[in-house]
């Protein structure tokens, strides 16, 4: 019997083809045990719902050991646009994982030397070590891929001899470790861990994860890849980087196909074409067929001139497509090595697609975010292979004939004082860093159509995904106190005006500035020239955000609140960009990131606030995207990292102290990190080192108020404040802290936590005189100490609603409405401007002040919205008011 209690869930992608889709959902506490739970399709008429097949399990608990995130796996076979509910059913303790009776699955063997996965339709061999990333796919008894390997080519230059000479090196993925990480019903996934080894030496290098997702009925395959930097920026050039498959090849040359997806059409090509000068009547009906993919056939006899001009017609073994920028691709084919290639299309932006195979199917490859995180290319080799050989189908995710990648910096010193670079060392390295990328594969039958290969490029690039309403994740608090839209004044109104306008913004910004390429895709720049009229791309700590001031918790809460697609693949993209780009995942700098620079990796200052785990946590929740998981579990001990790196050695010599750190932003990212692995894996010791700083925090003279900065040591959580009135404040504040704490409170269940926190939002924007009055003298109100007012307002309004003190909201929403982003529309007052082309413009945008001002309302409107005048200028005289006062 199922329970009232259930929850109803919407695609956010509708998908095009059968898919199988993970998804996160959030209890309140106490909600969810261990019941079993049903997923259920809605119908549009009125009837029975159609029950499924799903996979679940705990992502995250609740003190109390209730469930606070589940994690979800399904398929759909077939279109639902009214959506799922998933609801609570009765069933024996201990069966959130249970599979359903009778229901078939996908099944692993798992043997010593491979795991054998059977979804039903296909069957996969993968390779526990060594090279190759899969043995071969079976579909119906036929091979469809008879072997997957990652590839990496090395380039060198040397200069020695008076002549540049350039050495290329080929390296293949080995695969040193694997874990079968879940085995079905409906999902299972391998993961693989290894390393790029050379073919012609021993050199290893370019660790990998690579994650490959099978889900029950179905003939495709997903991938998540990441490959790791560790080399010398200045000596190892990365030529190419990719994956490359062997599809059996079947049939005669004509009977084989080659696809690529172009901007909207797709490019449909034999090895071997039926057009020749004389292809006419019946035969250009057969060309027609070929063309579409289907099987032709000839008579010796009745077709044997035709026969002979095809013989004389060029074959074609080799072909390629080539994403060079974000405004450029171009498919090029060849008939033979040494010979030229020819130029067979061009287009602006490839949809990501390829297929290859012959007689009895072949292999489709989708790649997401292919044009955006250029130069990106598909290729095939040895189409023209003997029949029963093999051809190789190499998906690219830095394409071999695009220039080379540099890793190396922009210049050879540190520009503190002019640029604003934060710190004289010039730590700017890429050891470490990462880049992730998402294929799928299907393997086919036959040679797909046009319509279905359109479908599948959708859903890479795309990927189906199943979300909660709104409303529900609002009434279950996920992700702390936030705020639905809410038009029902004309205040109200308006600023949801002010926050949509902000989202258009970027979102034209992203594609009118061409924020794209394989480092740069996910990520905006933090403040604007008006003189060029462009970003401060070349401008030190002015160039790229690297999650300064929080961006990645503004656009989440703004796809929290409106549940938009493309709100969230915004979101997401940033998500994956400063989680694997801007952080350290080994070496000297692991579980810190760099801050705002030039090259995302560049500045001197290396903190643990850009590779905190609430950054990332809301996309892993929604998700379940294992990647993340690593990428959170990683930093749970960045705080050991501070001993040797410390963040306030420009302020504090070395001393009796371990290290130095502030409350926020440096302890405020510990807090998450912490409060992230102990929510997901029940490991009280990091609640206790949570504990343990909050109790330091506490017995400083003014609890949060004091300091902001601490000794401190990781081995025993402590803090030790050194002094009541040292300045900064705002960075406790402005870095993602409150929208940790917050949640931290729900979960603590600590008064006087939730106190503090409240005091130090209403202290922060009262006069001067008052905050002296307050800490007898100690504390003044010095701009130095208490700067930026906008970005106090979060906590401000929880100290306002916490204390119900009527002033402090006042001050949070004059501050709001005066601000020039609560008093602008921005398209609307965009000016038309000439750079190398005509753009649009905002003369004073900056993004750190775009996020806290996004993020602060969303929030204030939770907490204080009912204390907004209604009316328009009833807000516009308060912000006036309290400005001047």
């Amino acid at each position: 019997m199922v329970s009232p209690v259930s929850i109803d869930l919407r695609w956010l992608t509708q998908p095009g083809v059968a898919t199988g889709v993970t998804w996160g959902v959030p209890w309140k506490k106490g909600e969810l045990s261990k019941q079993q739970l049903a997923l259920l399709q809605l119908e549009e008429a009125s009837g029975e719902p159609e029950r499924h097949q799903v996979q679940s399990w705990p992502a995250a608990f609740w003190p109390d050991g209730s469930i606070k995130w589940s994690a979800h796996a399904a398929v759909c076979q077939r279109p639902a646009p009214s959506g799922y509910r998933l609801a609570l059913a009765s069933a024996p303790e201990g069966a959130l994982d249970k599979p359903e009776a009778g229901r078939r699955g996908v099944l692993v063997r798992d043997t010593p030397e491979v795991y054998i996965v059977d979804t039903g339709v296909i069957t996969c061999r993968v390779p526990k070590q060594g090279p190759g990333i899969i043995d071969r796919i079976v579909r119906e008894g036929r091979e469809i891929c008879s072997g997957g390997r990652l590839v990496a080519i090395r380039e060198k230059e040397s200069g020695v001899t008076g002549l540049m000479t350039l050495q290329q090196e080929r390296f293949e993925g080995e695969t040193l470790r694997a874990k079968l990480e879940q085995a079905g019903p409906v999902r299972a996934v391998i993961k693989l861990e290894g390393r790029h080894r050379s073919r012609s030496g021993s050199r290893a290098w370019l660790p990998y994860s690579l994650r490959l997702y099978f889900y029950a009925g179905l003939d495709s395959i997903r991938m998540v890849h990441t490959f790791h930097y560790d080399g010398n920026p200045a000596e190892d050039y990365i030529r190419g980087l990719g994956m490359v498959f062997s599809v059996p090849m079947r049939g005669e040359l004509y009977n084989r196909h080659i696809r690529f997806g172009g901007d909207t059409g797709i490019f449909s090509e034999s090895p071997k074409s039926l057009h020749t000068r004389r292809t006419k009547g019946r035969y250009l009906a057969l060309y027609r067929d070929q063309t579409a993919g289907s099987i032709v056939s000839f008579t010796p006899e009745d077709d044997a001139y035709f026969l002979g001009l095809l013989d004389d017609s060029a074959q074609w073994d080799s072909f390629s497509l080539v994403q060079a920028s974000a405004d450029h691709y171009r498919i090029s084919k060849r008939t033979q090595a040494g010979c030229s290639a020819v130029k067979a299309a061009e287009g602006r932006r490839a949809c990501g697609i390829g297929y290859l195979g012959g007689e009895g199917g072949g292999l489709s490859v989708g790649m997401k975010d292919f044009w955006q995180k250029h130069p990106a290319g598909l290729e095939v080799e040895a189409a023209t292979v003997p029949a029963g050989g093999s051809a190789r189908f190499t998906a690219w995710f830095w394409s071999p004939e695009a220039p080379r990648m540099d890793l190396r910096h922009y210049d050879t010193k540190t520009h503190v004082e002019s640029a604003y670079e934060g710190a004289e060392e010039l730590r700017a390295t890429p050891y470490g860093i990462a880049n992730t990328h998402e294929l799928m594969l299907w393997c086919t039958a036959d040679t797909p159509g046009e319509d279905e290969l359109r479908r599948m490029a959708e859903a890479a690039a795309r990927p189906p995904q199943l979300v909660c309403t709104p409303e529900h994740y609002h009434d279950t608090r996920a992700f702390g106190p936030w705020s639905l839209p809410d038009r029902s004044t004309p205040v109200k109104a308006y600023l949801e005006d002010r926050l949509d306008g902000i989202i258009a913004y970027y979102q034209r910004e992203v594609e009118q500035r061409r924020w794209y390429g394989f480092w740069d895709y996910g990520d905006f720049m933090h403040s604007y020239d008006p003189v060029r009229h462009v970003w401060n791309y070349d401008l030190g700590g002015c160039a790229w955000q690297n999650t300064e001031l929080a961006p990645n918790m503004w656009l989440w809460y703004m796809f929290l609140r409106s549940g938009r697609e493309d709100v969230f693949r915004l979101a997401e993209a940033m998500t994956r960009h400063t989680s694997e780009v801007d952080v350290y995942h080994f070496g000297e700098y692991a579980g810190l990131g760099s801050r705002h620079n030039v090259v995302h990796w560049g500045c001197g200052c290396k903190e643990a606030r850009i590779a905190m785990a609430g950054l990332h946590r809301y996309y892993y929740y929604l998700t379940a995207d294992e990647r993340i998981g690593d990428i959170m579990d990683e930093v749970r001990d960045a705080d050991y990292a501070t001993v040797t790196l410390d963040p306030m050695r420009a302020y504090f010599p070395k001393d009796e102290f371990p290290t130095h750190i502030r409350v926020g932003p440096d302890w405020a990212a510990f807090s998450s990190n912490w409060m992230t692995w102990w929510e997901r894996h029940g490991d009280t010791a990091y609640r206790n080192k949570i504990i343990t700083g909050i109790n330091s925090i506490k017995q400083a003279n003014f609890r949060l108020l004091s300091g902001p900065t601490y000794g401190y040591d990781p081995k025993t959580g402590v803090l030790t404040g050194m002094g009541d009135d040292n300045w900064g404040r705002h960075l406790a504040i402005c870095m993602g802290g409150p929208q940790v704490w917050f949640e931290l409170a729900e979960m603590l269940e600590d008064p006087e936590w939730e106190d503090m926190l409240a005091e130090f939002g209403v202290f922060y924007n009262l006069p001067s005189e008052e905050k002296s009055a307050l800490t007898n003298g100690v504390i003044t109100g010095e701009p130095l100490r208490f700067e930026h007012p906008v970005l106090s307002v979060a906590i401000a309004a929880y100290g306002a609603y916490y204390r119900n003190h009527a002033a402090t909201a006042a001050r949070c929403w004059s501050i709001l409405l005066g601000n020039p982003f609560g008093q602008t529309d921005l398209k609307e007052k965009e000016q038309l401007v000439t750079h190398v082309r005509e753009l649009r413009e905002i003369d004073w945008m900056n993004t750190n002040e775009a996020s806290q001002w996004s993020l602060n309302t969303i929030i204030s409107l939770e907490l204080i919205g009912n204390s907004l005048p209604e009316k328009l200028e009833e807000a516009a005289a308060l912000a006036d008011q309290l400005s001047r006062a």
